[in-house]
Order: C-alpha cells, then sequence, then structure tokens
C-alpha cells in the first residue's frame, strides 16, 4: 500500500515576531549553513530631529488630537531593483537580490513598496541584525494590488532579500518609495511597552473579562507608514466575513490603501504589562466611506484575516438612543492594547462640528493619542461609534467625543446592509440560528492518531457540546467503524448551554487496515434532536497490527528539491515515499513515522544533483530507528545519487491480560492519577508510558512494589499506552485521560 508522507517544516527563530500574514520559509542571508552571500549595498536615510518633530506631536496631542499617534518620520525614496541593492546567482540557476537600508537612530524601520508585483514561486523577506524576519511576502501577500505596506522591525538597519527562481528570471519589480525612521520607541527598547499613561488597563485584566469577544475584534493600524490609529472588524447582514474595518476620518492620508492591521497584540498578563507576539497582520486596504460630519471611515482590508487569528466581527446598533454604559478598545499610543469603562450614560455632543456621542468621564482608564478610530460599545456589546478626540488622559479622565454610528449609518449601509437596527457580532465559522432547546451535537474526536500501531483496539474520546438553550441531562452516543457493528454508550451528566464536555467511549476492536470511525449523539434530553445537521461527526485511521512505530529522522541539506525517497518490502512492494522538499532548510530534520511488522525492508534515497546530502551544502544525513533507541539503518549522506539500506524488524508481542485478572491499572479512564498493580510482577520492573505516535512520555524503574501510582495530571486528555516489562513478563494496555 503506497502512503505518501508530507514532510513539514518547523523553523524557529528569535522571540520577536512581527510578521504580516506570510507564506514560510527563511531568508537566505538568515541561514546558518546556507550558500554564502555577498554583503548586500547599504543605502544611509538622512538623519531626523526628534526634538522637532517631539515638540509638534506634544503641540497636537494639547489641542485634543487624538491620533494618528505619530511614531516615525517618511523619508521618501526610490530604490528598485533596477537601480539599488545586489544580485547574487545561486547554484541552482535562481537570483537573490538584497538590499541594507540603514536609519541612523533610529528605533525602528518600516517601509511601503510603492511597486510590488513578485510572479508565482518568488519571494521577499525583510530582518534586521538580530535575526528577527518578516515574510515571506509572495504573490499571495496583495492579491490585486500593486503596492504594499511592510510592518516595523525593531532597529536602525534592515535587510531586503528578493528570491527569484529561474523559471520566472527578470519578471519581478520592487519599488520602495517610502521609509520611516521611528523616532519612537514602540517596542519597548528603552522603556515599558508603549508611551501610554499608567491608569490603562491591559485588556487581560478582569475589566475585559465580559469583552472577549469584541477585544478580538480590535485592530492597531499603521497608517501613512508612520503613524498609530485604532480600528474595529465589524459584521455586515451577509455574515460573509468581508473585513471591514470602522475607523476615523481623520486617521486618513494619502497612503491609507497600504495601511498594516495588528490583530491581538495583548498582554498576556494583567499587572505588569509584558510583550506579546506580533504576527497576525494584514496589509492594505480599500477606503469605502469617509465623512468629516461624524468623524467615520469604513475600510476593506485586502485580506480576510486567517482563521488562526481567531478574530471577531463585532456587532452593531444603528438607532440614536443613547448608551447607558460605554466600554472603550484601543491601542492607546500604539500600545499593547487597553479597555476604558464609563458606567455613565453617554450624551449627545459636537467636536469640531462632528456630530458625537460625548463620554462625560472614564470610571476606569482612559484614551491616548493612537486610541483615535476605536469602537465604542454600548450595554449591549453593539459599536455605536468611533473615537474623534477629547480631553481625556490619566491625569483627567473626561470629555470623549466619538463620532455617531446612526448618523454615519446612511454611508455604511450599502456595506453594511439592511437588516434591522441592531446585529450582533458573530465568529467566523459559526451559524447564528434561533437556538433550539434540545440540539446536541458532536464537534471532535479524540484520541485516534492517524496511524493506530502494535494494537486492534481505539478508544475515541469525543467532544460533546450543548447547542440548545437549556441544561442537557443525557445524550445517546453511537459509534463504529464503516462496515462494522455499532455501539451504543449513554452519556449522563449536566452541560449548560453553549458548554462542552470529553466523552470517553468504551474501546472497539478493529481490524487491520484502513477504517471511518463514525460518531453521532441522538436523543438529548430523551427528546428529538430538531437540529441534526451538527450531530455526526467522522475520522479516518489505519490500523497496523502487529506492528511496531519506526522513525525516519532526516536531516537535510541546502538543496531539498533534490531529494526523494521510498520505503519498500524485500520483495519490492513500496510501502511509504517522501520528498522532494523545499530548498534552504540546511539543518532542519523532518521526521516520518512509519509502522512495521516482522519482515525486512528496502530503504533507498536518492540524490538528484549527485552530491548526496553532505558536506558542502550542509550537513544532512539519516538515522532510522525505533521508540526504544534501536538504530535499524543510517547514513552520514556522503553518497553520489543514491543510497541503499537493507534492515529487518522484530516486533516482539505483548503479554494479554487473563480474562478473570484483577483490573492491572485503575481509574481507567482516569483523570490524571493512575494506579498500577505490580502484584504479579517478580523483582525490578520497567513502567514506560507513550503517546499515540509511540512517542515516550513517562519512564520509570521499580523494584518490589505491588502498587505505583503515576501523576499524568500534566498530559492533554487522549488515549495513551502504558507497557511494563520484566523478567519473564511484558504486558501492556491502554489508558484513557479525560477530565
Amino acid at each position: 500500500m503506497l502512503r505518501s508522507v508530507l514532510p513539514v517544516a518547523f523553523l524557529f527563530w528569535s522571540s520577536f515576531a512581527a510578521a504580516q500574514i506570510s507564506f514560510g520559509g527563511r531568508a537566505i542571508g538568515l541561514l546558518e549553513q546556507g550558500p554564502r552571500l555577498p554583503a548586500p549595498a547599504t543605502v544611509v536615510m538622512p538623519t531626523v530631529d526628534v526634538a522637532a518633530l517631539i515638540a509638534e506631536d506634544e503641540a497636537r496631542h494639547a489641542q485634543g488630537i487624538k491620533g494618528p499617534y505619530r511614531f516615525g518620520f517618511n523619508h521618501a525614496t526610490d530604490l528598485s531593483l533596477e537601480n539599488s541593492g545586489t544580485w547574487h546567482m545561486l547554484r541552482n540557476g535562481d537570483r537573490v537580490w538584497r538590499l541594507a537600508i540603514e536609519c541612523p537612530g533610529a528605533y525602528s524601520i518600516n517601509f511601503e513598496f510603492h511597486d510590488y508585483l513578485v510572479p508565482e514561486g518568488a519571494r521577499v523577506f525583510v530582518y534586521n541584525d538580530m535575526g528577527d524576519q518578516l515574510g515571506a511576502f509572495t504573490a499571495e501577500s496583495n492579491p490585486g494590488h500593486a503596492s504594499l505596506g511592510v510592518s516595523l522591525l525593531p532597529g536602525s538597519r534592515i535587510t531586503v532579500e528578493y528570491h527569484e527562481p529561474r523559471a520566472v528570471a527578470g519578471q519581478g519589480r520592487l519599488r520602495i518609495g517610502q521609509v520611516t525612521h521611528g523616532y519612537r520607541d514602540v517596542f519597548g527598547v528603552d522603556r515599558d511597552f508603549g508611551d501610554s499613561g499608567g491608569c490603562n488597563i491591559n485588556v487581560i485584566c478582569p475589566e475585559g473579562d465580559n469583552w472577549r469577544d469584541q477585544i478580538r475584534s480590535v485592530a492597531r493600524i499603521v497608517v501613512g507608514g508612520s503613524g498609530f490609529c485604532t480600528g474595529t472588524l465589524i459584521n455586515n447582514c451577509a455574515l460573509d466575513s468581508t473585513p471591514y474595518i470602522l475607523t476615523a476620518n481623520h486617521c486618513l492620508n494619502a497612503n491609507i490603501a497600504n495601511s498594516i492591521f495588528l490583530f491581538n497584540w495583548d498582554s498576556p498578563e494583567c499587572d505588569p504589562t509584558m510583550n506579546a507576539p506580533m504576527d497576525q497582520t494584514v496589509s492594505g486596504c480599500e477606503l469605502l466611506v469617509n465623512s468629516a460630519g461624524t468623524d467615520v471611515a469604513l475600510l476593506r482590508m485586502n485580506s480576510i484575516p486567517p482563521a488562526d487569528y481567531q478574530v471577531y466581527y463585532s456587532g452593531w446598533d444603528r438607532t440614536p438612543v443613547p448608551a447607558t454604559s460605554v466600554v472603550g478598545i484601543h491601542h492607546p499610543a500604539g500600545d499593547i492594547k487597553k479597555i476604558s469603562r464609563s458606567d455613565g450614560a453617554v450624551v449627545q455632543g459636537t467636536m469640531s462640528g462632528a456630530d458625537c456621542w460625548q463620554v462625560q468621564v472614564w470610571n476606569a482608564g482612559t484614551t491616548e493619542p493612537g486610541s483615535s478610530g476605536s469602537g465604542l460599545w454600548n450595554q449591549n456589546k453593539h459599536l455605536v461609534g468611533q473615537l474623534f478626540g477629547g480631553q481625556a488622559n490619566c491625569a483627567n479622565s473626561v470629555n470623549d467625543f466619538y463620532g455617531r454610528l446612526d448618523v454615519s449609518w446612511p454611508l455604511l449601509e450599502p456595506y453594511l446592509g439592511d437588516c434591522g437596527d441592531t446585529l450582533m457580532g458573530w465568529e467566523p465559522g459559526t451559524v447564528i440560528v434561533p437556538p433550539d432547546t434540545n440540539d446536541a451535537a458532536v464537534t471532535s474526536i479524540n484520541g485516534i492518531p492517524p496511524l493506530v500501531c502494535n494494537t486492534n483496539a481505539i478508544a475515541p474520546v469525543i467532544t460533546l457540546k450543548n447547542n440548545g438553550t437549556g441544561m442537557l441531562y443525557s445524550v445517546i452516543i453511537t459509534y463504529g467503524v464503516t462496515g462494522g457493528t455499532p455501539e451504543v454508550f449513554v452519556w449522563n451528566g449536566e452541560l449548560h448551554p453553549g458548554q462542552t464536555v470529553n466523552v470517553a467511549l468504551p474501546p472497539i476492536t478493529v481490524p487491520p487496515g484502513e477504517h471511518v470511525l463514525e460518531v453521532t449523539c441522538s436523543s438529548p434530553n430523551g427528546q428529538p434532536d430538531n437540529v441534526m445537521g451538527n450531530d455526526t461527526w467522522t475520522q479516518a485511521f489505519t490500523v497496523s497490527y502487529p506492528g511496531e512505530t519506526i522513525s525516519l529522522l532526516l536531516t537535510l541539506d541546502n538543496w531539498g528539491s533534490d531529494i526523494t525517497w521510498t520505503l519498500a518490502t524485500s520483495t519490492g512492494t513500496l510501502l511509504y515515499a517522501g520528498g522532494p522538499y523545499p530548498d534552504l532548510q540546511a539543518g532542519h530534520t523532518d521526521t516520518s513515522l512509519f509502522c512495521l511488522s516482522n519482515t525486512c525492508y528496502v530503504f533507498t534515497i536518492n540524490d538528484e544533483f549527485g552530491d548526496g546530502i553532505c558536506c558542502s551544502e550542509g550537513n544532512g544525513h539519516y538515522r532510522i530507528q525505533d521508540n526504544h533507541g534501536t538504530v535499524y539503518a543510517e547514513s552520514d549522506g556522503q553518497y553520489t545519487t543514491q543510497n541503499v539500506n537493507e534492515f529487518c524488524v522484530t516486533v516482539v508481542g505483548l503479554e494479554g491480560i487473563a480474562p478473570d485478572a484483577p483490573p492491572p491499572l485503575w481509574p481507567n479512564p482516569t483523570n490524571g492519577l493512575l494506579s498500577v498493580d505490580l502484584s504479579t510482577v517478580q523483582g525490578m520492573a520497567v513502567l514506560h508510558l507513550t503517546d499515540g505516535l509511540g512517542r515516550s512520555l513517562r519512564q520509570r524503574t521499580v523494584n518490589g512494589e505491588a502498587t505505583v501510582q503515576l501523576d499524568l495530571g500534566d498530559l492533554a486528555d487522549g488515549l495513551y499506552l502504558l507497557e511494563v516489562r520484566a523478567a519473564g513478563h511484558r504486558s501492556s494496555q491502554r489508558v484513557v485521560l479525560a477530565r
């Protein structure tokens, strides 16, 4: 049976991660064992008058102008592939262009590609002297647009690297039209994060507990390359994930299309403020609506935030009814995200002629420059406006003015839709339907690896969810593999609306081969389930029994595209295949898992270029071993076009448990503390716990103890295998961990 093993590369570098939507890979200039590149040409920007810039900023602040919060000075440039940088040809015919940009004394550098045309397969990286990287940027980074804003990197020097494959040579066009010298320390190099006042409250604090969804809708915006504002993802009647951003008209400028939106930059601690990854950004937008009459702007980002950002689209209220209490969520001074609260009603007011809701006093937190454009939510968690400005600060937190959504609505309705006076918030992937009183759902199957090795039984752990409006007390769960006899399990308990619970199902025996497990829930509280579309979940898996988990540990050189391999039986039946791999990943180790039985095998690795995987292009090698450390085959990578290794596997059978024997371990399922009966074992014994993929998690040696307790409380819920080895004795049993 042929199985393709798809390699997955995991790359780790410094803790700073300010990446925009990127598409993997590592810049060649940052590879420790990468091809040697010539030093890039360097462009040095003029110095800036920081004192004069800060004086201008303070004057604007004194006038109650809350944004954009300026952090940098823009240099106009004309730096392209044709007139700047250094080109280098790689061994395989690809080309690499690099340009270093230096801003003397800068805390950070960011820039804009005013021409951005990257052909299919080409990649752009940006990195600083500390090894922090942005990218790869590709043709998909800003689809349908010819410019791209690139986010901030700390430091006074960056390098731009363009990797162009031979097949698309000469098709790329890059021109840097603006470089921003960061004269404020937005990364906390010489201070705490942001310049925001000490009264501001991190969103992770208790004040944010009732606003977790709305917090995920708020983004910091880099506008014009040199300033910060705040915006909010706003829902629309179609519930279609269109990435509309509500912000302020006064945040706009000529380069608004190259804005960069940063989501989920939240301190992980309430106090003190701590930094967090800045890797969830989207670049580019289109201006749809703007008006000074309510200081409103509606943008549409060029890309929908990826699913792993877990963003939320905030709901809104377009009525003229003043909120009885409000909350603001924002990035003051471009700082890590904060929350403010006013317990009193807002009133109608004006600022510079704009129709606004006036927040008379903040009871907790405040706003500052950089908060501009941030949303105002009423007591029902609906957006009712966006921040224009005001006098509020930590010294005197009064009188902030938010452009009124109800007055802006005629401009917004063509985009957000006509579906009533209010619209609830929405999370992508959820379906908003009237809840049914009796609606149970299966939302996942856990505890079964894709390859079940050396056992003919599975013990599924499912996630059961109450989608109804009332308490869920009982559900019938039917489960089994395709073509087999289904099993029935009755769950009883107490599950509140919207909550989930992990349910460990009794084990079932499964013959060797490929299978699909199907789990269905029915009869919530003994009543019909009126939403049957969420009742069933399936999962495919393969059983190899008897079998031994064998690992191929393949360390690559720089030219992974040369490498392919196969694993076959000694009679020529192909079982597994892998490669080719990405280039320029020297030193990365790719792991492939096999489940093999009692026979002999032939492993063949090929190198298309004919120089093996060691040594001039990286110290590649491979090893084939089992979970006990037994090495079956290995190579130092010093071969030409092919290396062949033959090896044989002997699977040691596991001693069964007599039907009338007492339970060897209990309780099973366990919530973390497991007791093991060793009364039938004489002398020294070794206890070895592995997970579903055969990875070793625990190993303990005991001598003469009748009962041993194992604490599994730090492990995730799921299925594990506990093996006991002693003189004349070897047995194993599945352990189900479920809380």
